[in-house]
């Protein structure tokens, strides 16, 4: 009698995101692209351009930094996401990050109170999680979640961050990929291979050129 082979476990992807950020969510689109064409587990975690910027407000543009500061429109998505993953697990952070970018950057609908309530009916979840987006009750949770994610990069970057496996399995990760539009089908899984690739090599830190354009959202 044979014994039938275990299926090769899925790679982990680590992807660290703030609802607000429209370079992350394109980035975010490219990695569930990648999820169709190889055999990858993305587990979604919350990081915070607030709190990532909250000692330099001074030297950020007046609209940019009054958005982060507390009370900011920056604070509610990541709140509300925050809370979400400590009320009903993992699983709903993928989903209400795809509701709330949906409505955000497809749509444009703006950072906004009524966005949120429309995200959290779409991803089917409960109504009152809106109400932790002007609450601090899960910000030490929120906090850790970010620290976890920009330790492994440094304070020079912001969001999105992925960790892939390195060449001993440890984790490497990285700022980006920054990339508009988001690749598709093998354009998508060739960029997944490459960003292996330089994951695979011990001592890279950067490869970088000027973006000359800003994200389009035209085939998402």
């Amino acid at each position: 009698m044979s014994e039938t082979a275990s299926p090769a476990p899925k790679t982990p992807v680590d992807f660290w995101f703030d609802p607000v950020c429209p370079w992350a969510w394109m980035t975010s689109r490219w990695v569930l692209e990648v999820e169709k064409v190889r055999d990858i587990e993305i587990h979604w975690h919350v990081m915070s351009l607030a709190v990532l910027n909250e000692d330099r407000l001074d030297e950020l543009p007046e609209e940019y930094a009054r958005n982060m500061r507390p009370g900011g429109s920056t604070w509610a998505p990541v709140r509300v996401v925050t809370a979400a993953q400590q009320l009903y697990g993992d699983e709903a952070v993928g989903r209400l990050y795809t509701a709330l970018g949906t409505r955000f950057h497809n749509q444009r609908l703006g950072v906004n109170r009524d966005s949120i309530a429309a995200a959290l009916a779409d991803a089917g979840l409960p109504a009152d999680l809106i109400d932790h987006s002007d609450k601090d009750t899960y910000d030490t949770e929120l906090r850790a979640s970010h620290k976890e994610g920009i330790d492994k990069v440094g304070q020079e970057v912001g969001t999105p961050v992925i960790a892939v496996p390195g060449p001993d399995g440890t984790e490497v990760a990285f700022f980006g990929p920054v990339v508009t539009p988001a690749p598709q089908g093998e354009h998508a899984a060739r960029l997944w291979d490459g960003t292996l690739a330089v994951a695979s090599v011990p001592g890279f830190y950067e490869l970088k050129r000027t973006r000359t354009k800003g994200p389009d959202f035209s085939n998402l």
